[in-house]
């Protein structure tokens, strides 16, 4: 069975930064397309990031362009979100997706596997 863990939220005033990690279940060359989902209070799961199974291509949110860099680290399993300059209206639950497909994927529909979350709070 597929498990995938997200770490490394908290809270954080408006300007600092943080670092999500993703950890997924046996190799992440099994889950090649990986992705950052995020869910505000009252909102809908919205994307923020996504990566390919190389890491070669990656996308951004409009809103999280220029401050947010998205990784990973195949032979550690791993998946990353740098998140810098954050404002308080990053505050979220931030959650970790996978695929099996290598295109890079935008819609949580297209993402099987989920992590339960990592809740990061931006005071102002």
């Amino acid at each position: 069975q597929v498990q995938v863990a997200e770490s490394g939220g908290g809270l954080v005033q408006a300007g600092d930064s943080l670092r999500l990690s993703c950890t997924a279940s046996g190799s992440t060359l099994i889950h090649p397309g990986m992705g950052w989902f995020r869910q505000a209070p009252g909102n809908e799961r919205v994307f923020v990031a996504a990566i390919d199974w190389d890491g070669g291509s990656t996308d951004y949110a409009d809103s999280v362009k220029g401050r947010f860099t998205i990784s990973r680290d195949n032979a550690k399993n791993s998946m990353y979100l740098q998140m810098n300059s954050l404002k308080p209206e990053d505050t979220a639950v931030y959650y970790c997706a996978t695929t099996a497909d290598y295109d890079l994927k935008h819609q949580a529909s297209e993402f099987p596997y989920w992590g339960q979350g990592t809740q990061v709070t931006v005071s102002s």
